[in-house]
């Protein structure tokens, strides 16, 4: 799912059939993100890096390299970017189609997603004109 930082927009939506890691999906996908987007994703998404050059990870500590104070403070604040998103997702999985197993047809799967993520583009455009 990409989503829009300032507007918590929902962009753009990927998905596959089965068990699949998201940094895989995004690689399948064939999506073109412009150099411009800065994409902040989490410690998934290792080697995005390669597929895009501004993208932003949060440092990982090993047994023998932990992470120094600066490191940390980095990692916070890439963190509380990237928690848009996850409240986002959250706010999608109200819809219990997408936060349980799906049992229909997955033909279907696809245009249900693409409509549960124009309804909460709908309310949230209503939700902006509402406050101002």
């Amino acid at each position: 799912m990409l989503v829009n930082a300032d507007t918590y927009e929902i962009l753009s939506l990927n998905f596959a059939n089965g068990k699949r890691h998201d940094f895989r999906i995004l690689k399948e996908s064939n999506l073109k993100i412009t150099d411009k987007i800065v994409i902040n994703a989490d410690t998934g998404y290792i080697g995005i890096s390669k597929l895009h050059k501004n993208s932003v990870l949060p440092k990982k500590k090993s047994k023998n390299n932990p992470l120094s104070v600066q490191d940390k403070r980095n990692n916070r604040k890439l963190s509380s970017q990237r928690i848009l998103a996850e409240h986002v997702i959250g706010k999608v999985k109200i819809f219990k189609i997408l936060s349980d197993r799906y049992r229909n047809r997955r033909k279907r799967f696809g245009l249900r997603f693409n409509l549960i993520a124009g309804i909460y583009n709908f309310e949230l455009k209503l939700k902006w004109k509402k406050d101002f």
